[in-house]
């Protein structure tokens, strides 16, 4: 993982938590599909109404950052507020 990444990723996670300031962020790493993607690991909103709401707007984000700057970065997720982060 690069700086301009680390960078892309807290920005997508900030601009997120500015919408949905209930997100935690867990960590940011490595797609295990492709070693040259991110995911940025967050913990979703327990309203299913808000945690759509965020992956439109995460998608919107990545797409963004895919096609302007060719960084591909995603919003990762299977923990919601209502469960336990370890």
């Amino acid at each position: 993982m690069n700086e301009k990444q680390v960078e892309l990723s807290q920005m997508l996670f900030d601009r997120l938590k500015e919408q949905f300031p209930e997100i935690r962020l867990i960590d940011v790493t490595p797609s295990a599909e492709n070693p040259n993607s991110l995911w940025v690991n967050i913990v979703m909103p327990s309203d299913e109404d808000r945690r759509i709401a965020l992956r439109e707007m995460a998608s919107e984000i990545s797409t963004d950052i895919l096609l302007d700057l060719g960084h591909h970065i995603t919003v990762s997720t299977g923990v919601t507020m209502d469960k336990k982060v370890a």
